[in-house]
């Protein structure tokens, strides 16, 4: 494990991991060491590179418990026997880097004939006594702050190879370890005592093929080591991290061999439960990079970015991604742990920081950011069926539209700060649509939760509400034409999803969409806030065409247009880098930054056509919808049921669909054929096909249902 015991608001809560180490004792004598870091506790993170922002003494709290062969029970536990003494560690924090003396380490100093005489007694203080700072609640017993570690931990997962080294200037190597991502490097050198190597991490190389550090701002990212000397050394830091695909050595006597770095790609380590893949490589490239960026952000939380100085849980991208990251890695524990840090930033009045943990003063989140609270346990109820998710975070959700319509003048929202359609493109929408339409959304999820919850009152009390917000937001900013306030596709694309407009008005609204993404030259201009349903909104009002279109633009703005530029992660503007005018501006500028990554759900769904119809995947949607530029694609997701698959192709005007449906489960299998004649299954007549329902049928397609198994359609 990585960084445990992980980041959490430390006056709140601090959590324990729990390990079986019997393996790890001998017959006689055994001793007990640890190396602590500075870590999130008081070390400097966030934007502002903030200090002891919890504390200014690391502390180590300890207890081994032994159970012997005739039941007796001893404990050894951190007291006043243990000593303490710096080490080779000179300096290590998430932002700066590390720098290590390897002529300071102690020899096996943890093991139980180790000399420590020279060692100094530790300071102690009993768990009772005032150990965390003064800004602990009031209400919080000391003792209940220790609650074990709800998820999976963070972990190295993979090693790097070197893939090129060249020397950009007389002394300084530049190692290409091929793939934007999240860890440290591992060095291996021969040297003399003493000799000082430095590491320096950056996401992208100047024209001049030198190392660009300058979207990192204050996250220094530099590794230092010194070297005994003598045979050769191997070294990776214990307590930082980096964001980053290129290393910059300086210090060597000779050119180095690509041996000399290794990339170790650290995350949370939860288990890869999703893959896509299709017959355009640069969809296939698209789909790698969210996934490389969703590893290398889900790092203890769901960061903004793991190169700058940031890399804080922001709820709003957090929200526009956690349906695509269900597509690819198992991350119910994971965000249940983060929805607790969420839940401790909430103020009396119900609103949420921007950011969770909120380790300084995160403000109060708004639209897209606050509604983290509501969307993300809804959505984690949807995928994984789990309720006591909603019984949680119900009350949290409460207070959350109460805050929301409190804040509203005639339940138009525009009095609070509000972050907008963020790094949208020429494209300005103006706040009080995006507030007034996600308060709206929140009160309509929080509906939903009261009906599963049988809180039927409730549920009818939350609807009522969200038609009066509807009915708000159509008088204040939807015309009779259709045109919506800002006239922006970010404008069109949430009053459609959020279904905040009359039926008769809905043409309009889709029309005066689709004119804005014509007139761009059939590109897109949402940000954060509209990205993540644009496809959805096309795709379901007849334009799957456009949406196909929108995804396979390789041109400025696109998502592929920075996979033709080399990307291998997503990055956080449309133009973190342009043609002709290098990278973006540096102030603000990641190249690891998953909210544009949200697209990877409108894969899944409606390109492969996996998609739930009841929660927790119960009852499965098999509803591929092919498009111009695409010919095949397939994917497949592990349930909680079982693994469900999705493969389709077409060729010469026959359509072919494999399918797996775990056990326990049923599926409505939608067909791109006008009549269940046109249709075999493993060659045989679907309607000889004793295990397949015909549903439905019309010009276009045929729906039928089938049970868990493994299918084979073919139709014309």
């Amino acid at each position: 494990d990585v960084f445990s015991p992980g980041w959490t608001d430390y006056n709140q809560r601090i959590h324990y991991n729990i390990y079986d180490v019997t393996a790890l004792l001998r017959k006689g004598a055994n001793a007990i060491g640890a190396v602590i870091g500075e870590g999130w506790y008081k070390g400097p993170i966030g934007f502002k590179g903030e200090m002891n922002c919890y504390g200014t003494d690391t502390r180590c709290l300890f207890n081994l418990r032994i159970e012997y062969l005739d039941g007796s029970v001893e404990c050894v536990n951190t007291d006043h026997s243990w000593k303490t003494t710096l080490g080779p560690v000179l300096q290590s924090t998430f932002l700066w880097g590390e720098n290590y003396d390897a002529r300071q380490e102690l020899g096996d100093w943890s093991s139980s004939s180790f000399n420590d005489r020279a060692w100094q007694p530790v300071l102690t203080k009993e768990l009772t006594e005032e150990v965390w700072d003064e800004n602990l609640k009031e209400n919080v017993d000391k003792t209940d702050l220790l609650q074990p570690y709800p998820c999976e931990t963070v972990k190295r997962t993979e090693l790097l190879k070197t893939i090129d080294l060249w020397e950009a200037f007389p002394g300084s190597w530049i190692f290409d370890l091929g793939q934007n991502f999240a860890g440290w490097a591992k060095l291996r050198v021969k040297a003399k005592a003493g000799t000082i190597l430095r590491m320096r991490f950056g996401e992208m190389i100047n024209p001049d093929k030198t190392l660009y550090v300058e979207n990192l701002r204050s996250a220094y990212s530099t590794d230092t080591y010194i070297c005994k000397g003598g045979e050769v050394e191997e070294w990776e830091p214990r307590f930082t991290f980096h964001g980053f695909r290129y290393v910059e050595v300086t210090g060597l006597a000779s050119k180095p061999r690509k041996s000399t770095i290794t990339g170790v790609v650290l995350g949370s380590d939860t288990n890869r439960v999703g893959h896509f893949t299709c017959n355009d490589p640069k969809v296939n490239q698209l789909y790698s990079n969210l996934v490389w960026t969703q590893r290398a952000n889900f790092l203890e939380v769901p960061t903004d970015c793991p190169q700058r100085d940031e890399r804080l849980g922001w709820t709003g991208d957090a929200q526009a991604y956690i349906r695509t990251a269900i597509c690819n890695m198992d991350v119910a524990a994971f965000f249940k742990k983060w929805l607790v840090d969420l839940e401790d930033t909430q103020t009396p009045d119900g609103a949420p920081a921007n950011f969770a943990p909120a380790a300084f003063d995160a403000g109060k989140a708004d639209a897209a950011w606050g509604d983290a609270i509501t969307i993300c346990p809804w959505t984690l109820y949807q995928c994984y069926g789990d309720t006591r998710v909603l019984k949680k975070y119900y009350p949290v959700m409460k207070k959350w539209v109460s805050y929301l319509k409190s804040t509203s003048d005639d339940l138009i929202r525009s009095k609070t700060h509000c972050f907008g359609d963020w790094l949208s493109i020429d494209a300005h929408t103006e706040p009080a649509v995006i507030q007034t339409a996600f308060f709206a959304y929140s009160t309509k999820l929080t509906a939903n939760v009261a009906k599963v919850l049988g809180k039927d009152s409730d549920a009818k009390k939350y609807m009522k509400l969200f038609s009066e917000i509807k009915t708000a937001f159509c008088d204040k900013f939807v015309k009779k034409n259709g045109r919506v306030e800002s006239d922006t596709q970010t404008a069109y694309v949430l009053s459609l999803h959020f279904k905040l407009v009359p039926e008769d008005l809905i043409p309009k609204l889709v029309k005066h969409l689709v004119a804005d993404i014509n007139k761009r030259g059939d590109h897109l201009s949402t940000g954060f806030v509209g990205a993540p349903y644009l496809l959805h909104v096309l795709t379901k009002h007849g334009h799957l065409d456009l949406a196909y279109k929108l995804l396979l633009n390789k041109t400025y703005p696109s998502w592929l247009y920075s996979v033709e530029n080399g990307a291998t992660t997503i990055w956080e503007r449309w133009n973190g880098w342009k043609k002709g005018e290098g990278c973006g501006d540096a102030n603000m500028n990641s190249f690891s930054h998953y909210a544009y990554g949200s697209v990877g759900e409108w894969m899944f769904n409606t390109v492969a056509g996996i998609d739930l119809a009841s929660p927790s995947f119960a009852k499965i949607a098999i509803n591929p919808k092919p498009g111009k530029g695409i010919t095949s694609a397939s994917a497949e997701y592990n349930s909680i049921h079982g693994k469900i698959a999705s493969s389709w192709s077409m060729a010469k005007g026959i359509f072919s669909l494999d399918i797996t449906i775990p056990a326990n489960t049923t599926a409505a299998v939608i067909i791109p054929a006008g009549s269940e004649m046109e249709i075999t299954e493993s060659g045989t007549p679907i309607n000889l096909v004793r295990e397949i329902e015909l549903i439905s049928e019309d010009k276009s397609q045929t729906t039928l249902k089938v049970g868990s198994g493994k299918y084979r359609f073919v139709s014309k």
